[in-house]
């Protein structure tokens, strides 16, 4: 009788005490497998576990991964970063990493820049998109720029830079957030600023009309009568916070090319009307750097720049010979566009 039932024990496969513990631990490892899968594409995948902020308070981790997208975030900051210093290289950058097993990194880079002596020129870009609303500054196709919120010094300005191309909206949005979080780490803001409403449109290259060049009505310089090839001209679409035309190509890398710039918010530089001794004039606009006049505007100061038109190797005019004509026509013809009073 015994023999027969321990005969149908053997016959069952998992009736015996020590066939039950084997598959208790074989379903328990089988278990654990789609845990550690799932808890691996997640540390891959996902910010779980990572840094809330980045660049002590330069953004959130959602600003940052609205601009890069999903994935985990790390930061690197330069060897002497600090959030309150505007010294060269002073920077922090963070990298959202991705991917199961390819990781895809991209990176955006967080540096709070003094405008100074150089006047406001090195931000006036043609094809910038420019802010509306609350905040001031722009996105190029290279970076975005915030400046800090009234109370700060003038002059300072928050910037980001990625290699990610477009999202300008994204790039805007975490300019003016990394300016709200530099203003906060100086206790120099009573307020925080407000994403842009939106962004002007990019201009659009064209040819330029030597009789009312860049837009600008009644402003036609003489031109060299050598400079017969093509030069192309563009032209931003709103005039704040920095209005910006360029004729010739790409500035950066043709010292000829000629740029106008007409700067509506003084809050974008350092530099003020008196600078320690009498500057030479032209009509109600006075010099105050390389290439810069300031002239009162309803009340404010606004600058006016004229750079480049000059041969390579030679530093002669190569567009407009005339440089004195030059400026005194950009300022009337400019100053006219914003509703300033009569300069000359």
């Amino acid at each position: 009788m015994r023999m027969a039932e321990t005969m149908r024990d053997d016959r069952r496969g998992f009736t015996t005490r020590r066939l039950r513990v084997r598959l208790a631990a074989a379903v328990l490892a089988l278990s654990l497998v789609p845990v550690g899968a799932v808890g691996f594409a997640l540390y891959r995948l996902t910010n779980l576990g990572g840094p809330d902020s980045v660049c002590d308070g330069a953004a959130t981790a959602d600003q940052v991964h609205d601009l890069l997208g999903a994935g985990r975030i790390s930061e690197r900051k330069s060897t002497y970063y600090s959030a309150t210093e505007t010294a060269p290289g002073n920077s922090c950058s963070a990298t959202v990493s991705s991917g199961l097993f390819e990781t895809s990194k991209r990176t955006v880079r967080f540096t709070v820049v003094l405008n100074g002596k150089g006047g406001p020129g090195p931000l006036a870009a043609s094809d910038a998109r420019l802010f509306s609303g609350d905040a001031v500054g722009s996105v190029t196709p290279i970076a975005a720029w915030a400046v800090l919120p009234d109370g700060c010094q003038k002059g300072l300005r928050a910037e980001v830079r990625t290699s990610e191309a477009g999202r300008d909206e994204a790039r805007a949005r975490l300019a003016v957030a990394f300016a709200n979080g530099a203003a906060t780490a100086r206790s120099c803001a009573g307020r925080q600023l407000a994403a842009p409403n939106s962004l002007s449109a990019t201009g659009a290259e064209t040819d330029p009309d030597w009789a009312g060049l860049c837009g600008l009505p009644g402003f036609a310089p003489a031109k060299n009568p050598e400079a017969q090839w093509r030069m192309p001209q563009q032209v931003t679409t709103a005039f704040g916070p920095i209005w910006s035309c360029t004729i010739g190509g790409d500035p950066v890398r043709d010292a000829r090319v000629q740029t106008f710039a007409i700067t509506t918010e003084p809050r974008t530089t350092s530099l003020t009307r008196k600078d320690g001794k009498e500057l030479s004039a032209v009509g109600r606009a006075r010099w105050v750097a390389d290439g810069t006049l300031v002239a009162t505007c309803q009340g404010r100061d606004v600058f006016f720049t004229v750079n480049g038109g000059f041969t390579s190797g030679l530093e002669q005019p190569f567009l407009f010979p005339d440089q004195n004509d030059l400026v005194r026509q950009f300022l009337t013809a400019g100053g006219k566009a914003i509703g300033c009073e009569p300069i000359l």
